[in-house]
C-alpha cells in the first residue's frame, strides 16, 4: 500500500490524541501533528511524529505551520484531521435564553469554531491538490443541522457549527472544479466524554456517551468506506448523514 501523511490540526483535543494512536499504528503513514500545546507528543511512542507547535491559530501561524510541511520531504497527504471546537471556557457558556446571547462569546465561539478551521482549509488546498487523493475532516456537530434543531438555545455554537457547515457545503463546490482529489467531510463524533462534554453529560442517555478511542476508531473506519466523489459529507459517527 503507498506511503501517505495524515496531519492533525488542533491535536490537544481528547479525540484528536486518540486518532494519533491509532493512526501511528499505521506503517505506511507519517503522521504530521499541530498544536498550541505539544507536550502529549513528546513521549517515545510519537518519537517518528513531526511535531509543529504554533503559538495561536492566527493566520499568520497557520501559513508558517504549513510552509513547515512544504519543507518536509513526507509523502504525499492523503488524510487531514481538523479538530478545533470551542463549547466553553471561563469566559463562555452555551445560551440557555435570548437574554444570555453576548457579542463577545459570539466572536470568540465562532473564531475557534469556523474561523479558524476556514484558515486552514484555505492554506491547505494548494498544498493537498499536490496529491493524488485526499480527505479532510472537519469536526463539526449535529446541533450545526438547521433542519435538526428542534430545541433551540446554545445560539452562539450552534451558529458557529451551521456557519461551519455552509463554509464547508460551498468550498466542496468550488474544489470539485479545481481540486477534483479532495473530499470534504463534516464530522458529528457524538456526546464524547471530554472536558467540552463534561458539564452536560448528566441528561446524555445511556450508552450514547462515547470515549475517545471509540470515536476514534470509528471515524478512521468511517472515513476508509467515503469516495472522493466531489461532495461533502456531513455525518456522524455510525457513518450516516445528517441533513443539512
Amino acid at each position: 500500500m503507498k506511503k501517505q501523511t495524515t496531519i492533525l490540526i488542533g491535536a490537544n483535543s481528547a479525540i484528536a490524541k486518540s486518532l494519533a494512536q491509532e493512526i501511528i499504528t499505521e506503517h505506511n503513514t507519517q503522521l504530521i501533528v499541530i498544536s498550541r500545546n505539544t507536550q502529549f507528543y513528546q513521549q517515545d511512542l510519537f518519537e517518528n511524529t513531526k511535531v509543529i507547535q504554533v503559538n495561536n491559530y492566527h493566520e499568520s501561524q497557520i501559513i508558517s505551520a504549513l510552509d513547515t510541511i512544504k519543507r518536509e520531504e513526507a509523502p504525499e497527504i492523503g488524510q487531514v484531521f481538523i479538530c478545533h471546537g470551542l463549547l466553553h471556557n471561563e469566559n463562555c457558556q452555551p445560551e440557555k435564553r435570548l437574554e444570555d446571547f453576548s457579542e463577545r462569546q459570539f466572536i470568540e465561539i465562532l473564531s475557534a469554531n469556523t474561523i479558524t478551521p476556514m484558515l486552514w482549509l484555505k492554506h491547505l488546498t494548494p498544498l493537498l491538490s499536490e496529491s493524488s487523493h485526499c480527505k479532510v475532516v472537519i469536526f463539526t456537530a449535529r446541533v450545526g443541522s438547521i433542519s435538526d434543531n428542534k430545541l433551540g438555545g446554545w445560539y452562539s455554537y450552534r451558529a458557529s457549527k451551521a456557519a461551519m457547515n455552509m463554509l464547508i457545503k460551498s468550498t466542496a463546490i468550488e474544489l470539485a472544479r479545481r481540486a477534483k482529489n479532495i473530499k470534504l467531510i463534516s464530522f458529528h463524533p457524538g456526546t464524547t466524554d471530554t472536558p467540552l462534554s463534561q458539564p452536560f453529560q448528566k441528561n446524555v442517555p445511556k450508552g450514547k456517551l462515547f470515549s475517545s478511542d471509540f470515536v476514534s476508531k470509528q471515524l478512521l473506519k468511517i472515513i476508509e468506506s467515503l469516495d472522493i466523489d466531489g461532495e461533502a459529507s456531513f455525518i456522524d459517527w455510525q457513518g450516516k448523514p445528517i441533513t443539512w
